[in-house]
């Protein structure tokens, strides 16, 4: 008698204990779902000001250029498009064989075409360092330089074993790929390290059709 009395008090009891334990899980599930909408809207925020900042260093830190002339050849060819970096760069911390633009140098009086106000060459020697050409091969500090992207002869020398040119302070010395149709500083002297615009890092358009190519 008792058993079927207490089954009978359990049966009545269900629906409110049922009712009564599903409305704190409600509740808990409104709590729960406010912190949950807000992270969401955090992470959305910072998900767009990253990109934001992305297309800004591309915009701002990065800028591709077209190859005014023929002095690089056969690395760049006339209308070649680089990629050039302008940002987290430092002409200090640029080596031997980098490609580089910069600003025309006021020296340069003999090989001005109108509109090009930007140059692009080879960094050859480095500040303090001397140099001096012997035939067709270039010396830096008394070491043969490796140019595999040289293929014609030099033309107009550097300077001599015996009177090497030292490069000043703040200065880079640099020439073109293409040695004898070339104007740099063989020409009109060293340019100054502030005056580099950014290192080429990435061929874009070569020879009139894309060519992804690192430097």
């Amino acid at each position: 008698m008792r058993s079927r009395t207490a089954r009978a008090a359990d049966d009545a009891s269900g629906p409110e204990a049922a009712s009564s334990e599903n409305e704190p899980t409600s509740s808990s599930a409104l709590t729960r779902g406010r912190p949950r909408r807000r992270v969401v809207a955090e992470w959305t925020i910072v998900v767009a000001v990253a990109v934001l900042f992305a297309l800004g260093v591309r915009t701002f830190g990065f800028e591709a250029f077209s190859v005014p002339s023929g002095s690089m050849e056969p690395t760049l060819e006339i209308g070649d498009r680089i990629l050039v970096q302008k940002v987290f760069f430092n002409w200090h911390d640029l080596h031997e064989g980098a490609i580089v633009v910069f600003a025309r140098p006021p020296a340069d009086t003999m090989c001005v075409v109108a509109g090009q106000n930007d140059l692009v060459k080879r960094v050859i020697a480095l500040s303090g360092q001397s140099v001096y050409s012997i035939g067709n091969d270039v010396f830096v500090d008394g070491r043969e330089l490796s140019e595999p992207y040289v293929t014609q002869p030099l033309g107009t020398p550097v300077a001599s074993k015996q009177h090497p040119f030292k490069v000043p302070e703040g200065e880079l010395y640099v020439m073109g790929d293409n040695r004898s149709d070339s104007c740099d500083s063989r020409s009109w002297g060293p340019i100054r390290g502030s005056s580099v615009v950014g290192k080429a890092i990435l061929l874009l358009w070569h020879n009139g059709h894309p060519d992804l190519h690192s430097f």
